[in-house]
């Protein structure tokens, strides 16, 4: 299902990035991230990303006891992406289940990363980016995941809920390795997120022989 994009005239930036993106000073989501910048409004991401698509992974229904009784409300975990290299997750509660939805989405583009794709295999050669570059991992809760490069045609070896937000961010081919509670659905879409999150992470070692 593809998410509405709001017309131009409509939407008044509340952050100075955003007069940067309505202005067109910034023309591609891809400066934003190089910049360091922090997105703050979804409109963002809807104007720089116009193909994004959004599926639910999970809907629970939670309740509070309070003064006046117990309250029931939706709990709904989304995932977006442009299956094309960005990514992201986002969780709504709310009383009315597309209220929970519409909080979910939102928080889901303000979590929007960009994903270093790659052929990784040392079994392929076709240097396109259908897997991921290198073995990561990522965490959440008590679940723990591990990513690992597949030659082309291997598809997503993964459990369900993972395997939405891989097709998400564009990844084709990869084998996973999963430790903890992967039944909760909500700690496996957070640690597999992560481990994608951790693609663009990289580590300097400082040479000490050379000082």
């Amino acid at each position: 299902m593809s998410l509405g994009t709001p017309s131009l005239e409509e939407w008044v930036p509340k952050t100075r990035l955003g007069w940067m993106v309505k202005e067109g000073r910034i023309a591609s989501i891809k400066e934003i991230f190089d910049s360091n910048m922090v997105i703050k409004e979804p409109e963002i991401v809807d104007y720089l990303l116009p193909d994004l698509k959004h599926e639910v992974v999970d809907v629970n229904i939670v309740q509070k006891q309070t003064d006046a009784g117990r309250l029931t409300r939706f709990r709904v975990m989304v995932v977006v992406g442009n299956f094309d290299g960005y990514v992201g997750i986002g969780l709504g509660k709310a009383k009315q289940l597309r209220r929970a939805i519409d909080k979910a989405i939102r928080e889901a583009k303000l979590n929007i990363i960009p994903v270093r794709r790659g052929c990784g295999s040392w079994e392929c050669s076709c240097h396109e980016p259908h897997s991921v570059p290198f073995t990561v991992t990522g965490k959440a809760g008590s679940v723990r995941i591990k990513l690992i490069p597949a030659p082309k045609g291997t598809g997503l070896v993964a459990g369900d809920a993972a395997k939405v937000v891989l097709r998400y961010a564009g990844i084709q081919d990869v084998w996973t390795w999963t430790k903890g509670e992967t039944r909760t659905t909500i700690n496996f879409v957070a640690a597999t997120y992560d481990a994608l999150r951790n693609t663009y992470k990289f580590v300097t070692v400082y040479d000490w022989a050379r000082k």
